[in-house]
């Protein structure tokens, strides 16, 4: 599968994203503490390949740690469907897409994408965690 436009949303649709994805590159999940605990589902893609459509005026940020990764969530809701950050060691700027926020994408498609498990519990970003099954 190539790269395709997907449209996104938080719950309530008050923020609205648009996003240019090859689900087939596959998504990660995490076990740091904020990963684990809102069960993020993401891919991350550099800023020409994001677009906020609509909802800057409903989100709110969170930061935490490094205050390196903006974690946006809708003020309404509370649903997070993107973030984005700024870190040498993946490349500069960045933006992650919640998965589980992409509109209308085909269920099967989703169970097919490839997931790459990463350790930030331990700060062992490169390495799955010994865990995965609650992630």
């Amino acid at each position: 599968m190539a790269t395709q436009k997907y449209q996104g949303s938080c719950h309530c649709g008050k923020v609205k994203i648009e996003a240019e994805l090859d689900l087939q590159a596959g998504a990660g999940k995490c076990n740091c503490s904020i990963c684990a605990k809102t069960r993020a589902w993401s891919m991350m893609i550099k800023p020409s390949a994001f677009r906020l459509i609509a909802g800057k005026d409903a989100l709110s940020d969170y930061q935490f740690g490094s205050n390196s990764m903006h974690h946006y969530f809708c003020k309404h809701c509370g649903v997070r469907p993107y973030g984005n950050g700024n870190l040498e060691m993946l490349g500069g700027e960045f933006y992650t897409v919640n998965v589980a926020c992409l509109d209308g994408v085909n269920p099967t498609a989703l169970a097919d994408m490839p997931v790459r498990y990463s350790d930030g519990m331990n700060n062992n970003w490169q390495a799955s965690p010994a865990e995965t099954r609650h992630l």
